[in-house]
């Protein structure tokens, strides 16, 4: 057994470095170890894993709530959002910041992507934040930071891809991630309240000393005037009306998932079919937006399909061979502290998700780790579920490979050494809220536990 693991993880690497996709590689090890290790009579199971779990109706999930994001993505609910969080927060220090915070908490409950959330706030909040003076790296840091929270709010396609591939109540996972993310936010907010006090500069307030101090980096303030900038000219009651149904479809699709009156694939449903007509409602669909939605949904729904496949086929050559239910015996009996194995396996999913996509670090791990952590040392699947989407979003704003530090270099302009400079202070933020996590972890449990 120890030889087939060694094996299994060798082939992985090597297929990872050699530059195959993760889906592939995953994909390809498991054929591979099925081929060598299984026999004959296995070998349609590839099949019959494809067609049993993507005719499943927990597959309908992610199709359904990334329709529902792309459509108000698509339809400018975001920069209606910031306008209004932007009227609201103007007059305090560092309010801008706190603005986009904000925005993002909020898209993220509508959105249910990390980098779709980073991408639709970022351009106009980096601009508006920079044209009035922020420093670059605290502009972009804000956007990087508080667009993780897209993965962790529900409706989260992490999570709904955890649940699908541990089998694990998705409705559960997804209202288990609203605390959390809420608490996060709010951690976030704080901290560019104490940061905007401690070091004014960061919101451009710079002394006449400073700015002639050889220290003093003129470029971090340099303003794009080419990119869209927030509409002063709206009153704050229309931008309040504008944004009221967005606010309206998240209470319903929520609420009536906690409430049971609908199961997960149905909230996704109303969700989709409630985006689709605010959006027309606002006389906002045209062909492009149709033709755009309709591309990102069919795109991001392959992937995610495709993965969730390889991953399934990695869990059954696993299962077969025993090795998961091996190594939770292994270290239930090795005498260490279970506390200690998570640490462990934080600084895994830490390492990973800064050299890979975050989402695929998990979906690669869990085979592997799923039974150790939950029959082996006892931890709560939904927690489980919970943690590993946090560290999902520490790895999307990790160097060198976070997945949002590329979309925001992509879609801001600002240059890279200013978003590596502008992440870490929300690294640690996040890193906060895993520690509150690990520690009580009631808080991500419940609301799972009243449903």
């Amino acid at each position: 057994m120890v030889f087939q693991l060694v094996f299994i993880i060798a082939i992985l690497l090597i297929a990872l470095f050699a530059g195959t996709p993760v889906m592939g590689a995953i994909g390809f090890t498991a054929s591979l170890a099925m081929i060598l290790f299984m026999g004959g009579a296995y070998w349609d199971q590839f099949g019959k894993i494809a067609y049993t779990n993507t005719m499943n109706n927990g597959f309908l999930i992610s199709p359904l709530f990334l329709l529902m994001s792309e459509f108000l993505a698509n339809g400018g609910a975001a920069e209606e959002i910031f306008a209004m969080f932007h009227k609201l927060l103007k007059k305090i220090k560092g309010g801008l910041a706190m603005a986009t915070t904000l925005t993002c908490t909020i898209f993220a409950a509508l959105c249910g992507s990390s980098p779709a959330t980073a991408a639709s706030v970022g351009v106009i909040a980096t601009k508006s934040m920079t044209n009035r003076k922020y420093r670059k790296d605290f502009a972009i840091g804000t956007v990087a930071g508080a667009g993780t929270l897209g993965i962790m709010i529900p409706p989260s396609m992490t999570l709904v891809g955890f649940g699908i591939l541990t089998g694990t109540s998705i409705a559960k996972l997804l209202i288990a991630g609203l605390i959390p993310g809420l608490m996060i936010s709010v951690f976030m907010i704080i901290s560019i309240f104490i940061r905007a006090h401690v070091n004014p500069q960061l919101i451009g307030e710079v002394t006449e000393e400073q700015r002639n101090s050889r220290k003093f980096d003129l470029n971090a303030y340099t303003v794009d005037t080419s990119k869209k900038d927030i509409d002063e000219d709206k009153k704050l009651s229309s931008l309040v009306t504008s944004v009221i149904p967005a606010l309206i479809l998240i209470v319903l699709v929520l609420g009536s998932m906690y409430m049971g009156i609908t199961t997960a694939t149905e909230s996704a449903a109303v969700g989709a079919i409630g985006a689709f007509l605010i959006v027309l409602g606002k006389k906002k669909m045209s062909k492009t937006v149709f033709k755009n939605t309709m591309r990102g949904v069919a795109r991001s729904s392959t992937m995610i399909i495709f993965m969730m496949v390889a991953g399934y086929s990695l869990t059954l050559v696993l299962s077969f061979l025993g090795i998961p239910s091996a190594l939770a015996k292994s270290i239930a009996n090795s005498g260490l502290n279970k506390y200690w194995v998570l640490i462990l396996v934080y600084l895994l999913w830490f390492v990973l998700g800064s050299l890979m996509d975050p989402g695929s670090m998990v979906i690669l791990t869990i085979p592997f780790l799923w039974t150790t952590l939950t029959e082996g040392l006892g931890f709560d699947p939904i927690w489980i579920g919970v943690v590993a989407t946090l560290m999902t979003e520490v790895g999307m704003i990790s160097p060198p490979v976070g997945l949002n530090l590329f979309v925001l270099k992509a879609t801001s302009g600002v240059e890279f050494k200013y978003i590596l400079r502008g992440v870490w202070p929300y690294i640690l933020v996040l890193l906060l809220g895993l520690v509150m996590l690990t520690v009580f972890p009631q808080i991500a449990l419940f609301l799972p536990n009243r449903m």
